[in-house]
């Protein structure tokens, strides 16, 4: 008997895989990879700054290699050789679909390596170079992160590590383990100065990085404990148009039962809410914390805000 095979239809494929919202995520690949690699080619590698990651090895073998091999081998080709055997380990262990945006935004990664080596770089000391191309790499590295994919690197070599030999630790742990022992290199290679500057670089990039990551919709939450919490929650509606979400709370000294108010307001909206809550009751408990994002109704929305 012969076996029905279905023949390939790119329309049901393009449907299927190609979406809008598909693209958009690889242009942002795109876009994230490229500014990681102008961060290293035009701040971080002209002053030796290791700041881990297979770029890091790569910075490292371009300083020395000249000294060894007679040339210096460009920071392109050896991430592109380190990242290769990592992504063929990776591939059984790797989601499939985090896998593919994996292995393109490394491979995307290595020809901007190359292609930032024919751009304009600016002459900035040590600590420019380590602030703003750990602000320019930790964007790049937010906005591939945002899509759910990584450069590769040290990433997958965490993962690989973690799955053979250290399977009790957290992932987190050996990628920082790894990435300290490359920076330790580094030390050891062009000295404890450049490698304390590239130290305040990693610190600016990762701080940037959360900071893409988790948004920059900044705001305020406040938690109301009143006895007018009803007249509160009317008043906040009517003039901040706000709404509130009263959650039962108990006293512990008073051994009451009572409405505790959460209430979510834009930084520039807290003054009037508070001026509100104690017009209306000047005993009110307020508690104000920050909000790295908010997203729902009145706020960004949540599809757009992955």
């Amino acid at each position: 008997m012969k076996e029905n095979k279905k023949s390939f239809n790119f329309k049901t494929f393009a449907s299927t895989h190609l979406t809008k919202q598909t693209l958009i995520d690889y242009l942002i690949i795109s876009l994230g990879t490229f500014l990681l690699a102008y961060a290293a080619i035009a701040f971080w590698a002209p002053k030796n700054l290791v700041t881990g990651g297979v770029s890091g090895l790569a910075i490292i073998i371009h300083g020395y290699s000249e000294d060894i091999v007679g040339f210096a081998i460009p920071i392109w080709l050896s991430t592109w050789t380190l990242n290769t055997p990592l992504l063929i380990l990776g591939y059984k262990i790797i989601p499939r679909a985090y896998f593919i945006r994996t292995v393109y935004a490394s491979q995307f990664l290595t020809f901007a390596l190359f292609l930032a080596n024919f751009l304009p770089a600016p002459d900035s000391d040590l600590l420019l170079s380590g602030v703003f191309g750990g602000v320019i790499g930790g964007v790049g590295v937010g906005l591939v992160y945002r899509t759910m994919a990584t450069t590769g690197g040290t990433t997958l070599a965490a993962e690989l590590l973690k799955r053979k030999f250290f399977k009790h630790l957290p992932v987190a742990n050996v990628l920082f383990a790894v990435d300290t022992t490359i920076v330790m290199v580094g030390f050891f290679a062009f000295g404890p100065i450049n490698t304390m500057y590239a130290v305040i670089a990693i610190f600016v990039c990762s701080k940037v990085t959360n900071t893409v990551i988790e948004g920059m919709n900044f705001s305020k939450a406040t938690f109301i404990i009143s006895k007018k919490s009803e007249a509160i929650s009317q008043s906040i509606l009517k003039n901040l148009n706000r709404g509130c979400t009263a959650l039962d709370s108990h006293g512990m000294f008073t051994k009451q039962p009572q409405s505790m108010l959460m209430c979510v307001v834009n930084a520039k909206e807290i003054v009037a809410l508070k001026q509100l809550v104690y017009s209306l009751d000047e005993k009110a408990f307020v508690v104000v914390a920050d909000v790295r994002e908010v997203m729902g109704e009145g706020f960004s929305k949540g599809k757009d805000s992955i």
